[in-house]
């Protein structure tokens, strides 16, 4: 291990596949059950599943609760975006729209995504408290499934095993896996996922307890509430543009990693896989949009090459937070590794060479299939005192 002033190196020899996982209510979160056959624990996670295979026959079921919840969202927010431009709705309710849209996606991007999914870093229980908050304010499912259905996404990236499996098209992959339920691999590879340090984490049990009581408080009733009461704006209003418009901008705009960034964009870190770098992502998503980076380096904490907070406020974000000792252990990957990486793997965007067969695909630090090299070779942000 390499410390300097904390940031962690990690030599990440193995492709982690990932992607911006699941959003809105589900009727299956109860799909994954246990394993119909005991697996040898000495097997890697992915080598048990193939090692069992079972057949069962697919047809998709359409969630029709969903789709017009879908529908009804899209349509109001076209409405509050009306409302917007024509300035019916007051300035303010558009910059409070705004900025609970900005404490949401920092839920998503640097709570669920990078510290609670990936393990990229640490973060103490005051940090960990406001990003629960914010992630119930996404309302994408509580943390718990979010980080469950996302680990699912890198182990079996673009499988049937793959939530939002990119390999069945674009819409699929952004909103059309929510209108049905999930494919049977999803409930049975699902199974193979360790998830024992979300049950082992107070925060995320509470938030998991709690959630159908404080999501709608915290997404809609105090959001919708704020404009009427401070500045005198309309309910109608309020609703429409603080509430229903800025959730499904906020939706799509983690959607879009699932979907656009798994087709537009160059892949400088490895051509074999399908998420691209597109920068348009990155901007609606605070930073998420550097994908092939983050497929290939799950565990990285800033989710991208990148050196400086440019189209990434998600860094931004944890390294202030950093800074004053709330978040630590950040984990980053060494550029002479990702050299090493985009030289053996890349489309040339970086630099050319060939591909390297036979890497498993990890859902981030801490997979039980890194190996011991992965997890020595890292550069890591120690805690600081204060």
């Amino acid at each position: 291990m390499v410390i300097i002033e904390g940031r962690v190196l990690v030599d990440p020899l193995a492709i982690g596949r990932s992607a911006m996982a699941p959003n809105l209510p589900s009727p299956t979160a109860k799909e994954y059950l246990p394993a119909a056959a005991p697996m040898d624990s000495a097997l890697p996670e992915a080598a048990k599943v193939e090692a069992n295979p079972q057949k069962e026959t697919y047809k998709v079921h359409l969630v029709w609760r969903n789709i017009i919840a879908f529908i009804y969202l899209h349509l109001g927010a076209l409405y509050g975006l009306y409302l917007c431009v024509s300035l019916n709705a007051r300035f303010y309710t558009f910059l409070w729209a705004f900025l609970v849209a900005a404490m949401g996606a920092m839920g998503i991007t640097a709570g669920a995504h990078r510290l609670w999914s990936h393990r990229a870093y640490k973060a103490k229980w005051p940090l960990r408290l406001m990003l629960a908050a914010f992630q119930t304010m996404a309302f994408q499912n509580h943390i718990y499934e979010w980080v469950r259905d996302h680990r699912v996404h890198h182990k079996f990236s673009e499988t049937d095993a793959d939530p939002h499996n990119a390999s069945r098209g674009f819409f699929f992959s952004h909103v059309g896996w929510l209108l049905c339920r999930k494919h049977p691999d999803v409930r049975r590879k699902g199974a193979t996922v360790d998830m024992s340090d979300m049950d082992a984490d107070p925060i995320v049990v509470w938030q998991r307890r709690t959630y159908l009581v404080l999501m709608p408080l915290l997404c809609f009733v105090l959001p919708v509430w704020v404009p009427c009461y401070f500045w005198s704006e309309k309910g109608w209003y309020s609703w429409y543009v603080a509430g229903v418009m800025r959730y499904v901008l906020s939706l799509n705009g983690t959607w879009l990693v699932n979907s656009a960034a798994h087709i537009w964009g160059v892949k400088p870190y490895d051509k074999n896989i399908s998420p691209t770098e597109n920068r348009a992502v990155a901007i609606a998503a605070f930073g998420e949009g550097w994908h092939n980076y983050h497929h290939v380096f799950p565990w990285d904490y800033k989710a991208a090459e990148l050196g400086n907070y440019k189209l990434n406020l998600t860094t931004a974000f944890i390294d202030f937070f950093a800074k004053i000792g709330w978040a630590y252990d950040l984990k980053a990957v060494p550029v002479a590794l990702v050299k090493k990486r985009a030289e053996r793997t890349g489309d040339g965007s970086w630099v050319n060479h060939h591909h390297k067969e036979g890497e498993t695909a990890l859902w981030g630090w801490g997979d039980k299939d890194m190996s011991a090299e992965e997890r020595t070779e890292i550069e890591q942000y120690k805690e600081k005192s204060y």
